[in-house]
């Protein structure tokens, strides 16, 4: 048997080995037809980081790269506070109701000490979560940077296969970090509230950068022409960035999450961005930088897991941490020191 045949041999076996009570072909059939519940056992096996799960979760991930399903991949993102989670049910129910599959991606954030997290944007989102044709999986962003979890990539993939059309990254919401998001989604939607102090000091200027909308939330009541003035100063503001690279330039507006107000508009905003990218050639392109990203992205996690695993990782680990921590060693020549090391090489 060759090589080749050999691999393709194991892989058969993968697929066919029975993962809580059924197999990767049974799941991927299960998810393909549009089972919600397999798509939450899917993300779950692709979370896992045990070798056997991520033999499976490799092997599942391909059947679906293979069902070449597709969506509009959206990121929504904004200050502590702005109200995601409650514009994100408003808005999700309006694209239901139009007759779109809506999938929400909720990431939490993680305490650093005990690992632990809210999850509850189930709760905030009780309406869409009940819904038939929505779906929506809240996750600890953990140790990962970037306002997204570890596994945020392969569950837009999985959401995908499962037959959502449009599939909403909520990310943390903490700051700068989270601007890794954009290299997972076509459209990027950043939240902000007015009133809120210096309106063009808010908010880093990289996350406004990279937003192709900008919404202001709660503009109603007594707080509409606050938001609409806002609106207004960062519509001045965005114009002074350089264009992005799809072309396309960002739009401001206002919406209220419990008027339904400007909800329309932002549908579309939406609409016309992707008749924009897509006739462009944009949008083929940005998938094809997403996957290289995704490619890096795993590379790092499979590197720093095959190294976590080595006999020699702790006892090499804790005697590099305790230079660095004495100021024997800066941190950047304990990392080299360290690697060398796992790799056999005296330094």
């Amino acid at each position: 048997m060759s090589e080749a045949e050999s691999r393709n041999a194991a892989k058969e076996r993968i697929r066919h080995r029975r993962s809580h009570g059924r197999s990767v072909d049974a799941l991927f059939a299960a998810l393909r037809s549009g089972d919600r519940q397999a798509l939450s056992e899917a993300i779950t096996l692709v979370e896992r980081k045990l070798p056997a799960a991520r033999e499976e979760a490799s092997a599942l991930l391909s059947l679906c790269l293979q069902a070449n399903a597709t969506s509009r991949r959206i990121g929504i993102t904004g200050v502590p506070g702005v109200g995601k989670s409650t514009f994100i049910e408003r808005f999700g129910l309006s694209l239901i109701a139009q007759g779109h599959r809506v999938a929400v991606l909720a990431i939490d954030p993680s305490s650093s000490r005990s690992g632990g997290s809210i999850l509850g944007d189930k709760t905030r989102m009780n309406e869409l979560s009940q819904h038939p044709n929505a779906f929506i999986r809240p996750s600890a962003a953990a140790d990962t940077l970037g306002g997204v979890a570890r596994a945020t990539r392969e569950s837009i993939l999985l959401c995908e296969a499962a037959g959502f059309d449009t599939i909403i990254v909520e990310t943390v919401g903490v700051g700068q970090s989270e601007t890794t998001v954009h290299g997972m989604v076509d459209f990027f939607l950043l939240l902000m509230l007015s009133g809120a102090g210096d309106e063009l000091q808010g908010i880093k200027r990289g996350i406004m950068e990279m937003a192709d909308a900008l919404y202001i939330t709660k503009a109603d009541g007594e707080n509409t022409t606050p938001a609409e003035r806002a609106a207004r100063q960062y519509a001045s503001a965005l114009h002074l960035f350089p264009a992005n690279d799809n072309g396309w330039t960002a739009e401001v507006g206002t919406c209220s999450a419990i008027e339904g107000s400007g909800i329309d508009e932002l549908k579309a905003v939406i609409d016309r961005f992707f008749n924009s990218v897509s006739a462009s050639g944009w949008m083929v392109e940005n998938r094809k930088r997403q996957d290289l990203l995704w490619l890096e992205e795993a590379l790092r996690n499979e590197v720093m897991d095959v190294l976590r695993q080595h006999s020699q990782w702790d006892a090499l680990f804790n005697a590099v941490r305790d230079d660095v921590a004495a100021k024997r060693v800066s941190p950047f020549s304990g990392a080299h020191r360290l690697v060398q090391r796992m790799l056999g090489r005296s330094v």
